[in-house]
């Protein structure tokens, strides 16, 4: 029963690091920076300072996940 609920997370086996280097990819840093307004994506961002303040932080994690799911549905 429990692996059911796992599959029908959209976020299954998607890694953070995944996620960030396809918005940064897609948006570019400066562009992703105004739609999540958190300095790491703002100040000399990179994805290993993205990733450490995105797993802190949940309220971050959960906007940069939700922009992710945007982005993807449209690309499936």
């Amino acid at each position: 029963m429990e692996e059911n609920k796992q599959n029908k997370d959209p976020l299954h086996g998607v890694k953070l690091a995944e996620i960030v280097e396809f918005l940064v990819d897609y948006y570019g840093w400066e562009e992703l920076g105004n739609k999540v307004r958190i300095n790491c994506f703002r100040n000399d961002p990179s994805v290993k300072s993205s990733l450490k303040f995105l797993r802190r932080t949940p309220w971050a994690r959960a906007e940069v996940e939700a922009l992710y799911l945007d982005k993807v549905k449209y690309k499936r």
